[in-house]
């Protein structure tokens, strides 16, 4: 006998205004907000809340169990049934997904943050590299994402023209999106390292964002048009650089396969492409024309909050679908070093 999928969609997203740097505030100060917001979207209450998941990094804080802290943001009260991932919160929301899928629970609340501003983003993220033979040459992520669009352009995939055209669409974007860091005309500025200029790079800033899950008719009840969840997954290349083609993306295509999004086009995607180079694999991998509308947000060029990025993606697609503007689009997440880690989400909605 086959047991019937359950359908789970997101009903509410909710982020901040990000920003280069919110030096006067805690991690639970930037976040209250947007739980605050994306709940009174839906109506519902901390306790109404079946499971709570959380994406975050210790790095970042500087200090271990930082997440623990900021549940101060959800409350104390009453108790909850709780997760946490040191990721992006779009695994956050995969973690979240499967719960549901369970029948554990009937909503669900994912969130994420992360303050970038206090130290050196370069420097931190060589945490993510192999610990034996490259973390400890330190090559930081921007020198690591210049090799890929070296690579790129060595393959005649793209050139340096066609980067800063990426840079200037996905900034001209996100001129509509009041929550972006950076909107409008950015010049390309100076190179930070060949052949990457600043505007082929992510700001550096502080940001949250969370979301709110349902199943089945929960969620129609809570959001007049839910994004429904119709596939996904995620899948890591090789930790060793020296052994994958920066110029491709297997792990991207393959989550994306799983994930159904080649059984019928999509009209958007909200990819999480940190670098300009990086939505170049990303188009390829995903197999998206023209006719697909690529960050309409302005994605992570326009704000880079890491960890929260990815789920950002995933909210943005989503709000998409919640207002009528897209039917079906794909939602994409990425970690590590040129695009080590990939998960991608397909979203729909209810037939018009």
């Amino acid at each position: 006998m086959t047991r019937e999928i359950r359908e789970i969609a997101v009903v509410a997203f909710a982020q901040t205004d990000h920003r280069r740097t919110s030096a006067e505030l805690s991690e639970v100060e930037l976040l209250m907000p947007v739980l605050h917001d994306v709940l009174a979207q839906t109506g519902l209450k901390t306790a109404d809340i079946g499971f709570t998941c959380s994406g975050s990094s210790d790095y970042l804080a500087g200090r271990a169990f930082s997440f623990t802290l900021a549940l101060d943001g959800v409350g104390a009260w009453p108790p909850i049934s709780e997760s946490h991932v040191e990721m992006d919160g779009a695994w956050a929301l995969y973690e979240a997904w499967t719960k549901l899928l369970t029948g554990d629970a009937d909503t669900a609340l994912v969130y994420s943050y992360g303050k970038s501003s206090p130290g050196s983003v370069r420097d931190v993220l060589t945490r993510q590299l192999d610990p034996y033979y490259v973390a400890p040459l330190w090559p930081d992520s921007v020198a690591l994402a210049a090799l890929q669009a070296q690579a790129l352009i060595d393959a005649g995939d793209t050139d340096e023209p066609a980067l800063a055209a990426v840079a200037a669409r996905s900034r001209a974007d996100a001129a509509a999106n009041s929550h972006a860091q950076l909107r409008g005309s950015v010049p390309q500025g100076d190179y930070l390292v060949r052949p990457l200029r600043t505007g082929d790079c992510p700001p550096i800033g502080d940001g949250a964002a969370a979301v709110v899950l349902a199943a089945g008719e929960r969620a129609r009840e809570l959001c007049g048009r839910p994004a429904w969840i119709r596939g996904i997954d995620h899948r890591i290349e090789a930790h060793s650089l020296g052994v994958r083609d920066l110029t491709d993306s297997p792990s991207t295509r393959q989550a994306a396969e799983r994930a159904g999004a080649f059984e019928q086009p999509v009209d958007t995607a909200e990819l999480h492409a940190p670098f300009t180079s990086q939505e170049v694999v990303l188009r390829k991998a995903l197999r998206l024309g023209d006719s697909v509308r690529v960050n309409p947000s302005g994605g992570a060029l326009a704000a880079n909050p890491i960890m929260a990025a990815g789920l950002i993606r995933i909210g943005e697609a989503a709000a998409a679908i919640h207002r009528g503007e897209s039917d079906r689009a794909l939602a994409h997440a990425t970690s590590g070093p040129c695009l080590q880690q990939n998960l991608v989400a397909v979203l729909e909605g209810d037939p018009r």
